[in-house]
């Protein structure tokens, strides 16, 4: 059987979050190593262990409470944890729970990038180099932003700064 690729397997680890059929998913080892093999910046060792007791106490409180009972995803489960103020005693489990959650955006913009950089980089440009390839991606992923760029008055300040040997006119 292959081996599962990293994000099958973070989705497969994220999963023991989700709050749907009464935290049927919960399990306190898949949590941890969640945040052992994918945010290890994120948690210190005594922060780990501290997480192990937070995850202890929130299979005992949180997965019984009925506030809890009828969320079906985990940014549900988030803002709940915010609203019953139970985010206080489970700081460390709210902190994975924003990684989990903001996974999604940090994917998509490198799919952006990564996206950008197809069309900017066509054969016809296969050896630019890797600074003017930089500032061209930036000038197509922010292109709503470069629009509203006067060119004009981006050529008179240009021109202002030095002389040059040869004038525009």
């Amino acid at each position: 059987m292959p081996k599962p690729t990293l994000a099958v397997e973070l989705l497969a680890f994220s999963s023991a979050l989700e709050p749907k059929d009464g935290f049927k998913l919960f399990q306190i080892e898949r949590i941890c190593t969640l945040a052992e093999k994918f945010y290890p910046d994120d948690f210190t060792a005594q922060d780990m262990h501290y997480l192990i007791s937070q995850l202890e106490h929130y299979k005992l409180d949180v997965t019984r409470d009925p506030k809890f009972q009828n969320l079906s995803t985990v940014s549900e489960l988030l803002r709940q944890l915010i609203e019953s103020n139970k985010s206080q005693n489970y700081h460390l489990i709210e902190r994975l729970i924003r990684l989990v959650l903001t996974l999604p955006v940090t994917t998509a913009t490198t799919e952006r990038a990564f996206s950008a950089m197809k069309i900017v980089k066509t054969q016809l440009r296969n050896k630019m180099e890797e600074e003017y390839l930089a500032d061209s991606m930036v000038l197509y992923i922010e292109r709503e932003l470069a629009g509203s760029i006067n060119t004009d008055a981006v050529i008179d300040d240009f021109y202002s700064l030095k002389d040059r040997r040869a004038q525009l006119k």
